[in-house]
């Protein structure tokens, strides 16, 4: 992946701006908290040299007052504050998160074929959270610290210009040092997004696998991968709170050392009558209404730097081709008969390794295609490439005499229908996974799929029936039940095209029997792909391919190959006697 940067600008445009209406109202409210927040020491300085001295109690109420309602304004615009800011900024973080999962399911398979699932769940879940300390109180705190700091910088140099230009030399080195320590943090917040989703993918595959870790008794291994895994966020931890600390302690030496400075220049001044005890006072409280502001903005800025880092990683989700974005793709398919063509198509993962090569077939509407052949020999590169899932190098492949490279993927799919040799299942219920495809069916229309796919034949033991809970992946069914399911599903998404991988691979002969039919129903009048090991199963298929290292060997049915005594009728009557 490249590095994306995101700027200050486009923050701007695409976060900040929309939501202005809002980050005014709370920068409004942060102005009258940090002005009410000024009262105290301008009313400590007038206690100290008019009040106490002159003895004047109706005066004394009077401030009591007004600083009591200062503070009550500063608690009642904190809360507004946080409400409004922290609120929306969650609201934004939702947002985003559906918009990056949008993003990453639109995406080409090949995208998830080099991609953990759980680095992926982390891109989704934990990289936009940093977008609060940007739209929550961080950005509007950073602007009121700065209007803070700058009024109390003007009130200070009223008091005494000589103190305030001694101050002001200690806080310029500490901006300096902040500024150059944020440019060495943010990479290294890059970095923590990239390691914490790469751990999160190895434990997400290890629950996955659980069955298998046990089974290997490889418990201590995994245990020492993910060890190692969180040893090096651990060390990136480190490495961004060293930063910090060290702004921090800048924060501290040098501002103590303006501290310092102000009693001895202020203890001169006082003992030379050139400054009054308020007016000291006074000096001292703003120098901390200046002071807190930049080192809370060491914090904010802090944060500020994680939210762009976390946003940096997001728009590089965001700037990647999805696969509907191909500007060649404008044909939509209104309805499908189901033709489908190869013409001299070849296809490579990876450059100059081809995997077919020059493939030419022909699927009439409603007939059975069967695919043939060694492991690795290119048939399940045929059926992905049927399913739009891979797009050829070279050649074309048709849908109806148009061309799929130029077909919108929707209008395509949704006549698409897919059974894979380990087909996925969601937690949840049979009926769940069976209406996935159509979650608004009719009943009549889910009792159809289930008796044509024979799911009946195991949900009728069960107690709950279809509402039955199959656990994750559908852990708690037999393979052969996993497959009935999602033939079952297959059947009432009704689609005109359909892609059998291995689909009869996970039965027993009881089950295989019974499957056997209903696949029959499911293939009547669909345009079908099917890739099978047990020749068995496709002596009926209209034309068999047989694939050998990505080029077709063999064509014709089951009699004329068997007839012709080649590369089919071997494999059949090695399988025959096994």
């Amino acid at each position: 992946m490249s590095k994306t940067k995101v700027s200050i600008g486009s923050v701007f445009k695409t976060i900040i701006w929309p939501r202005k209406k809002l980050l005014f109202v709370g920068l409004i409210l942060i102005v009258i908290s940090r002005l009410a927040s000024l009262i105290l020491p301008g009313a400590s300085k007038y206690l100290i040299d008019d009040v106490i001295v002159n003895k004047d109690f109706d005066k004394l109420y009077t401030i009591i007052l007004v600083v009591a309602g200062a503070i009550l304004v500063q608690a009642v615009t904190s809360f507004l504050l946080t409400k409004l800011l922290s609120v929306e900024a969650q609201h934004l973080i939702a947002q985003l998160r559906v918009k990056v999962q949008q993003k990453i399911l639109s995406l080409p398979v090949s995208f998830f074929d080099n991609s953990k699932s759980g680095e992926l769940v982390s891109r989704i879940m934990t990289d936009v959270e940093g977008v609060r300390n940007i739209v929550g109180t961080g950005l509007v705190q950073l602007v009121g610290g700065t209007l803070t700091a700058v009024i109390s910088l003007i009130l200070l140099i009223k008091i005494s210009p000589m103190m305030t230009a001694y101050v002001l030399v200690p806080v310029a080195i500490f901006g300096f040092v902040a500024m150059k320590a944020f440019g060495f943090i943010r990479p290294i917040f890059r970095e923590r997004g990239k390691i914490n989703a790469e751990v999160t993918g190895r434990l997400t595959e290890t629950l996955n696998g659980v069955r298998v870790v046990k089974g290997f008794n490889a418990e201590q291994q995994e245990i020492k991968s993910f060890e190692t895994g969180v040893e090096k966020l651990f060390l990136n931890i480190k490495k961004s709170l060293t930063s910090t600390a060290l702004i921090t302690s800048s924060a501290t030496f040098l501002l103590g050392l303006a501290s310092t400075g102000i009693m001895g220049i202020g203890g001169y001044m006082i003992m030379h009558d050139e400054l009054t005890f308020g007016d000291f006072l006074a000096f001292t409280l703003y120098l901390g209404f200046m002071i807190a502001p930049i080192v809370q903005m060491s914090n904010i800025g802090s944060q500020l730097t994680e939210g762009f880092a976390g946003l940096d990683r997001t728009e590089e989700i965001m700037n990647m081709e999805s696969e509907h974005d191909t500007k060649e793709r404008v044909i939509e398919l209104e309805a499908v008969n189901g033709d489908i063509a190869f013409e001299n198509v070849s296809f490579a993962y990876e450059q100059d390794k081809e995997v077919i090569r020059n493939i030419n077939i022909h699927a009439p509407r409603g007939s059975v295609t069967a695919l043939v052949g060694s492991s690795g020999s290119g048939k399940s590169t045929i059926a992905s490439l049927v399913s739009s899932f891979l797009i050829p190098h070279s050649g074309k492949i048709t849908i109806d005499g148009k061309d799929l490279s130029k077909v919108t993927l929707n209008s395509y799919r949704k006549h698409l229908g897919v059974v894979l040799q380990d087909d996925f299942l969601f937690e949840g219920t049979i009926r769940e996974n069976i209406i996935f495809p159509r979650p608004n069916a009719s009943e009549e229309a889910i009792q159809e799929a289930v008796k044509a796919a024979y799911v009946n034949e195991f949900t009728d033991r069960f107690e709950k029936g279809l509402e039955t809970v199959i656990g994750e992946r559908g852990v708690k069914l037999s393979g052969g039940q996993r497959q009935r399911i999602a033939i079952a599903r297959a059947i009432l998404a009704d689609p005109k095209i359909l892609i059998l991988d291995e689909a009869t691979s996970n039965l027993d002969t009881e089950s295989e029997a019974l499957i056997q039919a209903s696949l029959g129903n499911l293939m009547q009048g669909r345009t079908t792909f099917v890739i099978a090991h047990r020749l068995s199963t496709i002596r009926k298929a209209d034309q068999i391919l047989v694939i050998e290292n990505g080029e077709i060997k063999e064509k014709g049915n089951h009699d004329e190959l068997i007839a012709k005594q080649g590369r089919y009728f071997e494999l059949f009557t090695y399988q025959s006697r096994i």
